[in-house]
């Protein structure tokens, strides 16, 4: 019963992210069919934002694949997706911008983003455990009990509920610098603006989802073990 509603507490969710990602594909097509009146590509919006603010030991490099865009705080990369890279759209610039947005975080040693780095070999070891309590969930539970399990699955789960958690207002932040200087070296003026503005808040929700639902899961895991514990009780 306990996996069962993980499993569909996941489909639910899954859904909805599929909903928000298609509408995210759709406004990234949309605006990428509008060019800037800087005809700038998102490579040079990239060098232009790093350059205003003195940043020079990050390299912009074009990545593969669509959508793919990040920066790696570690090896100092920005990796923009071919249509981000040699793009001169709305959408390039607004998402160059975003992923420059990170590395002027990085560069000001924003709380929140060192938080996020910080806590990722967690979650990487939190999401390696999520496989196998999936596969063994069901023979832990008649061999530990149902209170230790969702103990552990609390742990584990909240984990990753936490990286999602901090993650959204790195990305908020990123795309908030993002516009503000695009607008400020008016890059994207007037409804280039709004279109710019619009792009990064889809590519927000879907960061907002993905949160909700790992917060979903693990209040789920709460209520199942509160539960038990009032059985226990009980009984």
């Amino acid at each position: 019963m306990m996996l069962y509603g993980v499993m569909f507490i996941s489909m639910i969710f899954g859904f909805i992210g599929k909903l928000v990602s298609g509408k995210l594909q759709k406004k990234f097509d949309q605006y990428s069919r509008i060019p800037t009146s800087s005809g700038l590509s998102g490579k040079e919006v990239a060098e232009r934002m790093l350059s205003h603010y003195n940043i020079h030991d990050v390299q912009v490099l074009q990545g593969q694949g669509r959508l793919t865009d990040h920066y790696n705080p570690k090896s100092k990369i920005i990796n923009l997706s071919p249509d981000v890279y040699g793009g001169r759209s709305i959408s390039s610039a607004a998402v160059a911008a975003h992923e420059c947005g990170h590395a002027v975080q990085h560069a000001e040693s924003y709380a929140m983003l060192k938080l996020r780095s910080a806590v990722v070999p967690l979650v990487n070891i939190s999401s390696k455990m999520q496989q196998y309590f999936f596969m063994a969930g069901f023979m832990l539970v008649g061999v530990i009990g149902n209170a230790n399990l969702l103990l552990a699955a609390i742990g584990i789960f909240g984990v990753t509920a936490f990286f999602s958690l901090v993650t959204l207002p790195v990305e908020f932040d990123a795309s908030k610098r993002a516009l503000a200087w695009l607008d400020d070296a008016n890059i994207t003026p007037g409804v280039e603006y709004d279109g710019a503005k619009d792009a990064l808040k889809w590519a927000a929700m879907t960061y907002v989802v993905a949160a909700t639902a790992a917060v979903a899961q693990v209040l789920y895991f709460l209520v199942m073990f509160l539960n038990s514990q009032n059985k226990g009780k009980r009984a």
